[in-house]
């Protein structure tokens, strides 16, 4: 293989990857019923996704993980398999525990750093959702090169469209209903903020990382042959279908809150006082 052309595969695989996230952040965008988003501040907040957040939160995992295993070889208690980064149920602690912490928090502080530029309530899922568009990208992108250095360039382009069609949706949705709650606490709205929209995002990445991997947990609880392939293929259809819903339910809050009255000053979210007596 030429220079000349594995850089153009290289290009390829980048457009491939960079093309659908930002077809759905021009998607969520539209969402906005008054005046859009600024495109500088999405793609501002798309890149600090995809660069600082990425290599970020691989950074932390990776460190998180060689001192749990670490932990686990120094005290090989049962309680602490969990800990192995080599075992199964290390891999699965990474996945389903300290990924969506680590990731969903990397993540919500490029909304945090942009906080200057949520004037209205709508503005924060559709800037969260920029960031969270921008990890994905890069995340799959950085997939895709790892198919396409083993497999070649067919095996790189099919993983990223697969995971275009979820992985991607769901890291602009978690962080969109961040940005959501971040916008809410921001702007004094009653009811759950920062926190809870937090968490709702990690949970968000649980649920979707649990449905990606379901063949290897029918694998660990015995089930094998037809049964696990219906399994995991009906898994996989759940977890696009999960995405989807999640990045839909997205612009459908940033519909719902982009109203005039939002552009009200906080104080005017504060509970009326009682009405006096006659």
């Amino acid at each position: 293989m030429s220079d000349v052309t594995s850089l153009e595969d290289l290009v390829l695989l980048v457009l491939v990857a960079l093309a659908p996230a930002l077809t759905y952040l021009v998607w969520v965008r539209k969402g906005e019923r008054g005046a859009a988003e600024a495109w500088g501040t999405l793609l501002g907040a798309f890149t600090y996704g995809a660069i600082f957040a990425t290599i970020a939160a691989g950074i932390v995992e990776i460190v998180i993980v060689g001192l749990g295993t670490s932990v686990s070889q120094r005290y090989p208690a049962p309680e602490f398999v969990f800990l192995n980064g080599n075992s199964t149920a290390g891999a699965f602690f990474l996945v389903l525990v300290v990924a969506p912490f680590v990731e969903e928090a990397l993540k919500a502080s490029g909304v945090v750093a942009r906080r200057t530029s949520l004037t209205r309530l709508a503005d924060g899922p559709v800037v969260g959702a920029s960031v969270g568009l921008g990890f994905g990208f890069f995340e799959t992108f950085l997939y895709g090169l790892g198919a396409f250095l083993v497999g070649g360039l067919a095996a790189g382009i099919t993983l990223i469209v697969i995971r275009s069609l979820s992985s991607v949706l769901l890291h602009g949705s978690s962080t969109g209903m961040f940005g959501y709650g971040y916008a809410r606490s921001k702007f004094g709205v009653p009811g759950a903020g920062s926190g809870s929209y937090y968490l709702l995002a990690v949970g968000m990445h649980v649920a979707f990382n649990a449905l990606a991997s379901a063949s290897i947990l029918l694998a660990l609880v015995g089930v094998t042959g037809v049964a696990a392939d219906v399994g995991a293929a009906i898994a996989l259809v759940a977890a696009v279908a999960f995405a989807f819903t999640a990045i839909e339910h997205v612009r459908s809050v940033t519909q719902a809150a982009d109203y005039p009255a939002l552009l009200r000053p906080p104080t005017t979210y504060a509970k009326r006082p009682p009405a006096e007596g006659p």
